[in-house]
């Protein structure tokens, strides 16, 4: 019997127990687990799934996610999930990968807009 692949936002749940079910079409229900969702996808290569999660106001026309050097996403850590109203969040992670054998982190605050009754990802303001 297969394994379930481990989903990469960190859950420890299988993939499609956790944000392969939002890969599929399941609406995330706030805005940490489109994030997560989001970091899955990035890990997975979904560009798609990123593009159709971002708002159309900010949203690039393409991400370059086949470009060489691809990085190597290696976990996932949510600092804090702030609700600001019922169509506003923010979501603070660190996201640790590689990229050439060197290790880097992406610490980010995002914010998410919920639209049409969806989370989708506005912009983020990196920290150093």
């Amino acid at each position: 019997m297969m394994r379930a692949a481990t989903c990469p936002c960190g859950t420890g749940r299988a993939l499609e127990a956790c944000c392969g079910a939002f890969h599929a079409g399941e609406v995330a229900p706030d805005a940490e687990r489109l994030m997560r969702s989001r970091y899955s996808a990035f890990a997975l290569g979904l560009e798609d799934y990123l593009q159709a999660t971002w708002h159309p106001d900010t949203r690039p026309a393409e991400l370059g996610l086949n470009a060489a050097p691809t990085p190597q996403w290696l976990g996932l850590a949510i600092k804090t999930h702030t609700p600001l109203d019922e169509h506003h969040a923010t979501v603070e992670f660190i996201a640790r990968y590689k990229l050439n054998g060197r290790a880097f982190k992406l610490h980010e605050t995002s914010r998410f807009e919920k639209m049409d009754g969806r989370w989708l990802y506005v912009d983020g303001v990196m920290h150093e």
